[in-house]
């Protein structure tokens, strides 16, 4: 298939794309760098790649056959939600009508990115797709959570309405190369503040919880769901629940760290429970997480201290 993947020189959409290239597919990835880094894709040789540096906000033309549109475009980090409140929502909203407008005037599938975020501050354990959400829609998060239901009621309106083939795949907490050291996400800051002996920052008592999946496994969930004909959300995500407390203490042993702990006050919405059930993922997709967090962490700790050597 020739794919394109919006968001493609991102921490996902980077990942995705090699996946894709390994398959034997042809991949358009489509990035404005506004999160996406260009270091990401330099490794990529293929006469099967193309990229085109463009904001999906605005009308995506690409020429040519297209099997399939993969939106992943979206700063999607805590950082990001107060950097770039109105580009979120925009990337979100004609972001995800351009990327629908692309597989319909191509007679595509799509494929969208949506998040666990969905589910807001959940007050279910874990957490099915059927469950609806807990969202604050004004607070700091909501510009987040809100693009992506927005953008998973468009995805389905687009199914109903003009027959488009349709996945939604709703992503819980994913970590492993590539990320960027300063994005604010959970896992590269304690790894960063390990590595150079800073206190890890833990917010409030540390006993909110989240389900880490390495990218490897994530990525093969993708392309499970990309080839399975399932039109309604699935939830990809590792099972297992660790407080950020005890994720804190993890890498500080694993680093070999000297670092100690300091706890903060919790920030606004945070959500203080996030486990994916994966029941219909392990159903429809045969799917589960593999890789432990020991072991991804091991590899994503080498690929940060890297980073740390060259800045």
């Amino acid at each position: 298939m020739r794919i394109v993947v919006t968001g493609g020189s991102g921490f996902l959409g980077s990942h995705l794309s090699d996946r894709l290239l390994a398959e034997g597919h042809h991949v358009v990835a489509v990035d404005n760098f506004i999160t996406g880094r260009k270091s990401n894709i330099e490794h990529i040789d293929s006469d099967r790649f193309e990229f085109i540096e463009h904001d999906v906000s605005e009308f995506i033309d690409i020429k040519g056959q297209v099997d399939f549109v993969m939106h992943l475009a979206s700063p999607a980090s805590p950082i990001d939600f107060e950097r770039f409140p109105i580009q979120i929502l925009k990337v979100g909203a004609l972001g995800t009508h351009n990327a629908l407008g692309l597989a319909k005037a191509k007679s595509a599938g799509f494929f969208i990115a949506s998040t666990s975020e969905v589910y807001g501050d959940p007050l279910v354990n874990p957490q099915p797709e059927s469950y609806w959400g807990n969202v604050n829609p004004v607070g700091i998060r909501g510009v987040y959570d809100e693009a992506k239901r927005y953008a998973e009621a468009m995805t389905m309106a687009y199914h109903r309405i003009h027959s488009i083939d349709t996945r939604i795949v709703r992503i819980f907490n994913t970590y492993g190369p590539r990320m960027r050291p300063k994005d604010g996400r959970v896992m590269p800051t304690f790894i960063s503040q390990a590595l150079r002996g800073e206190p890890l920052t833990v917010f409030g008592e540390g006993q909110q919880t989240r389900s880490f999946c390495y990218y490897e496994d994530l990525i093969d969930g993708f392309y499970r769901l990309l080839l399975s004909g399932e039109n309604y959300p699935v939830n990809i995500g590792n099972a297992n629940e660790i407080s950020m407390l005890e994720l804190a203490q993890t890498i500080i042993r694993v680093t070999g760290s000297n670092s100690t702990i300091v706890y903060k006050p919790l920030p606004q919405d945070d959500p203080r429970l996030r486990r994916p059930d994966i029941s219909r993922a392990t159903r429809i997709l045969e799917w589960e997480a593999k890789v432990a967090l020991e072991a991804g962490l091991i590899k994503t700790i080498e690929y940060f201290k890297a980073e740390e050597e060259v800045v």
